[in-house]
């Protein structure tokens, strides 16, 4: 009864964050990028991008370069350990110029998460997001005046019925999503301090693997009694779909000593890797490495079977 009724919550919050929300068009000529739970820490101990933060900028700007539209599913910013963003945004200055380019172009397109649900409220925007102190230029530049962060968006698929359905998925875990105060308070005053320790949050997705395995369980649940194709982040376990079903995850930007994200291009999704490699002559240089075969969207299966769980 439990287990039907976490189902249900979970179906319930994800309907909702896909109301109201931007459908983007899929054609042959699309590009996009799909990044999730960068973390962006204020250059601390406990910010766990700065370790990734070359290979991020490395990446990011390939994407600038070659005409990607840059979308995050959500916890770009670590704002449970943290309070202010500016000071996120003064460590990563080199991130939010690029960013700022991004949108000046318009092709950037921000979710919210769990761990900047923050960023939801107009009146934080406003105050944190409209402009910020760029050390290329040293004088205060417009940030993201008047741009709103998404709960989910829709990409659409104009040759065929796989239109995609992006959210950060916190939705299937209750604590991240409706008790999200609950949890940023533990994570703030109790987990945080305790990381420094080695303790892990067990509260977390992305480091409770029981939990993520449930959480995973839920949203692919969800996505083939849906029939739509689903990605998400929040786990931090890149996926391309099992057997080529309908629930996919980018992965996220802390893994050690590497990045994932998922690119669409002429209407196939790849996942992708980023990492430091070695040439010849022992010189360094961040590699793109694809870790899937590139997937068609036509050939995403929504008749996969879908095994009982525990979902307590």
């Amino acid at each position: 009864c439990l287990r039907r009724l976490n189902r249900m919550g979970t179906a319930k919050r994800l309907a909702r964050s896909f109301e109201n929300v931007p459908a983007l068009p899929i054609t042959c000529a699309s590009r996009y990028v799909l990044f999730s739970d960068c973390h962006r820490g204020r250059g601390n101990s406990n910010d766990n991008f700065l370790k990734n933060q070359h290979l991020y900028f490395a990446a990011l700007k390939h994407y600038y370069q070659t005409g990607f539209t840059y979308i995050e599913l959500g916890d770009g910013d670590e704002l449970w350990e943290n309070r202010c963003l500016k000071q996120i945004i003064e460590i990563h200055n080199d991130v939010y110029w690029l960013f700022t380019r991004f949108y000046q172009t318009g092709r950037l397109y921000m979710l919210y998460g769990n761990h900047d649900m923050v960023k939801k409220y107009e009146k934080y925007r406003k105050n944190a997001c409209s402009e910020y102190f760029c050390a290329f230029t040293q004088n205060m530049q417009p940030l993201f005046p008047d741009m709103p962060y998404y709960s989910g968006l829709i990409l659409k698929d104009c040759q065929g019925n796989h239109d995609l359905y992006l959210t950060h998925g916190h939705q299937a875990d209750p604590l991240n999503s409706v008790f999200w105060k609950l949890a940023r308070f533990l994570v703030r005053y109790v987990w945080n301090p305790l990381e420094h320790f080695g303790v892990l949050d067990p509260t977390s997705a992305a480091k409770n693997y029981t939990l993520k395995d449930k959480t995973e369980q839920r949203l692919s649940h969800w996505a083939k009694q849906e029939n739509k194709v689903l990605i998400t982040g929040n786990t931090h376990r890149p996926r391309l779909g099992a057997d080529h079903g309908p629930y996919f995850n980018t992965g996220s930007c802390v893994h050690p000593g590497s990045i994932t994200c998922i690119e669409i291009t002429r209407r196939t999704l790849t996942l992708v890797k980023w990492t430091l490699n070695t040439r010849r002559d022992q010189s360094l240089y961040v590699a793109r490495e694809p870790l899937s075969e590139p997937l068609p969207l036509d050939n995403i299966r929504f008749d996969t079977t879908d095994t009982d769980f525990d979902g307590n």
